[in-house]
């Protein structure tokens, strides 16, 4: 087997991350197949895949809350995670939130910073409890971006909001990762948001990377654009899901 090597990059290096020989097991079963996997400084890769095909467990181990592997990981020092449950404290004001978990004393205008550029700078002082789903969901993108991350990994951040809130929230995301320039990584299930927002989208199968779609489209891009409709059709099909099915 190969050697577990989980470790910072180098600065030298001309990669975000890199993942060679990468398998997961669970009682004997591989859930990550010997994986390789490299992603470049401010890329922002999609990754898709049906329930259970280890994209969730590839995330994990990006994070570093999983160490159990064979194989080579290697990522920056500066990461940060938003899951689909915000995980928010509701003892803790917002502010105190987007701090948790930072070394030392923080000062409170570093949460201010990251709220406002979140579009939640009028929600410093607020309770949790009194957030909506997707003010939450900002709170949690707010909380990964006051470590100044040079890798974002996103896993399913908009499955629990609703139709109009989770188009601003990938409207969002698409602008911070603009602005801020780190790569991505977002674990989704939904091809048009993947297509929506990624440079490069991933297919897992079986553990393993079954597919690479680039997605060349001019930003912003346009659902109506055949070329968009195209690789979102690929996908589907690479996915098991024939016309008939995806209409019903």
């Amino acid at each position: 087997m190969a050697t577990d090597v989980h470790g910072p990059l180098s600065p030298a290096t001309t990669q975000a991350v890199h993942v060679e020989g990468l398998t997961r097991a669970f009682d004997g079963r591989a859930v990550i197949d010997d994986v390789h996997l490299d992603l470049a400084p401010g890329e922002f890769v999609a990754l898709l895949g049906r329930s259970g095909c280890g994209k969730s467990t590839l995330l994990r181990v990006l994070a570093g809350l999983d160490r159990d592997i064979d194989g080579t990981v290697l990522v920056p020092r500066r990461r940060a995670v938003a899951f689909q449950a915000p995980r928010l404290m509701p003892w803790k004001r917002v502010w105190r939130n987007v701090l948790l978990g930072l070394p030392g004393r923080p000062e409170r205008t570093l949460a201010e910073q990251a709220l406002e550029e979140v579009g939640l700078g009028h929600r410093v002082n607020a309770w949790p409890k009194t957030l909506s789903g997707g003010e939450a969901q900002r709170v949690s993108l707010a909380r990964a971006l006051v470590r100044e991350p040079d890798l974002l990994l996103l896993d399913e951040p908009f499955g629990a909001l609703d139709a109009l809130t989770r188009i601003n929230a990938q409207r969002l995301v698409g602008e911070l990762w603009q602005r801020r320039g780190c790569a991505v990584l977002l674990v989704t299930h939904d091809v048009e948001e993947a297509v929506l927002l990624a440079d490069r989208v991933l297919v897992m199968d079986g553990g393993r990377i079954a597919h690479e779609q680039r997605v060349e489209l001019d930003r912003p891009r346009e659902l109506t654009d055949p070329r968009f409709a195209a690789i979102r059709a690929d996908l589907l099909a690479r996915l098991g899901v024939t016309p008939a099915a995806e209409a019903a």
